[in-house]
């Protein structure tokens, strides 16, 4: 079993910058594929960043390019989402998920089916950009 519990969301101004963080416990092992994901109100969870434990390569949605970066400290078991130059449609509840990818799809490309059944995901935490 395995646990992600997300920390380091809250209100930032327009241009601002936030860091969240997940702390994955339990069978870390099981799990080597990390995605940040939000979900604003009234739409669809979107994928914001993933990063193959792996080999750590990471990929980014289009819209936070350039923006935001996701990290991992393994020792810590931790993975980061540092947020710069947010924008107000940078708006939601992130959640993290982490699952097994065997086949190296492990990208913002991976289909969401992919996590909405093989992964395992935190509680989220709320992020607020105002102007």
């Amino acid at each position: 079993q395995v646990e992600l519990v997300e920390s380091g969301g809250g209100s930032a101004l327009r241009g601002g910058s936030l860091r969240l963080s997940c702390r994955v416990s339990g069978d870390t092992h099981s799990s080597n594929c990390f995605g940040w994901f939000r979900q604003a109100p009234g739409k669809e969870r979107e994928g914001v960043a993933v990063l193959f434990g792996r080999d750590s390569t990471t990929s980014y949605a289009d819209s936070v390019k350039g923006r935001f970066t996701v990290t991992q400290d393994n020792a810590k078991n931790t993975i980061y989402l540092q947020m710069n130059s947010l924008k107000s449609e940078d708006t939601g509840t992130y959640y993290c998920a982490s699952r097994f990818e065997g086949k190296r799809d492990c990208s913002i490309e991976s289909p969401m089916v992919l996590w909405t059944y093989l992964a395992h995901w935190g509680q989220g935490t709320q992020v607020t950009v105002s102007s």
